[in-house]
């Protein structure tokens, strides 16, 4: 496979009352995907199912997320999940528990080589540039 990254987006996620780890990192998720919209796998000629999703998130109890409740929130393409510990848990004033913040690197990759070529030809990529002075570029 000739894995090649094409998008990396960034996020963050909290639990601010629950201590819910798995829910900071949902939306952590949803914060990283939402704010955009990626055109990558239209653009190169590959179905949105074959994207490639590495998904990274940092908490303080890494243990307390479950990775498989969050492949569900990806509307297509093939996510892996990895937790580490990372993230902040924020004391709550009253001593009453802790605020959960997770962080969230979400990476989109394509295997280049899938279409048989080595990088599908962009649309415009076949047209001539014309140089100024009217000649070829």
């Amino acid at each position: 496979m000739s894995r090649t990254r094409m998008v990396t987006q960034f996020g963050m996620g909290t639990s601010i009352r629950s201590q819910n780890y798995t829910e900071a990192a949902a939306r952590g998720i949803r914060d990283a995907l939402w704010h955009n919209s990626l055109n990558v796998a239209d653009a190169f000629g590959f179905p949105k199912e074959a994207m490639l999703i590495e998904v990274e998130i940092g908490v303080q109890q890494p243990d307390k997320v479950d990775s498989d409740a969050l492949l569900g929130i990806f509307p297509y393409g093939q996510p892996s999940v990895k937790v580490v510990k990372g993230g902040l848990d924020v004391t709550k004033p009253d001593g009453s528990g802790v605020s959960v913040i997770a962080n969230v690197a979400l990476i989109v990759s394509f295997d280049m080589l899938a279409s048989g070529t080595d990088m599908p030809e962009h649309p415009q990529a076949s047209r001539q540039t014309r140089h100024p002075s009217g000649g070829e570029a």
